[in-house]
């Protein structure tokens, strides 16, 4: 839990029945910016997700006693990969995603290693990565691609 926000949050490791819940918040979160880029598809938003579910590297956020979001940190050569992080939007502005995104990178600045996202293009979610260090690696018309090094 974390006194950081007015809302009480924790984390808590996903199981594989998590993905059902997982992919409609996702669903939710990534349309308008799907459906601005031309590329929703209600089907696919959802099988993108089951595809590449990983609960062993999946962490569920909770709030107000429900699964409120997710957030995964998969690893990689150099680093880790923060992906599917998705916070349901009536919860959105509250300061929860910005405390889990501040506990994540707390502990791989410990770790000493970079951590990269992609982040859709016009997405709301890219200030929040810059405010929180994250630089542009690379885009493309859909994507952006960015990274954080450690902090010491």
């Amino acid at each position: 839990m974390s006194a950081r926000t007015t809302q009480v949050w924790s984390l808590r490791p996903a199981i594989p029945g998590d993905v059902e819940a997982i992919a409609e918040i996702r669903a939710g979160v990534m349309r308008p910016d799907l459906e601005r880029l031309g590329r929703y598809d209600a089907h696919r938003v959802r099988q993108r997700l089951h595809d590449a579910y990983t609960p062993e590297h999946t962490s569920v956020i909770e709030a107000d006693g429900e699964v409120a979001g997710c957030v995964a940190l998969r690893p990689s050569e150099d680093g880790w990969w923060l992906e599917h992080f998705y916070l349901r939007p009536k919860l959105q502005g509250r300061g929860i995603g910005t405390a889990v995104l501040a506990a994540l990178l707390d502990r791989t600045d410990a770790e000493g290693v970079q951590v990269r996202l992609n982040v859709l293009q016009g997405s709301a979610a890219r200030g929040l990565y810059e405010r929180h260090g994250f630089t542009l690696e690379r885009e493309d018309p859909v994507d952006v691609y960015m990274l954080r090094t450690p902090r010491a």
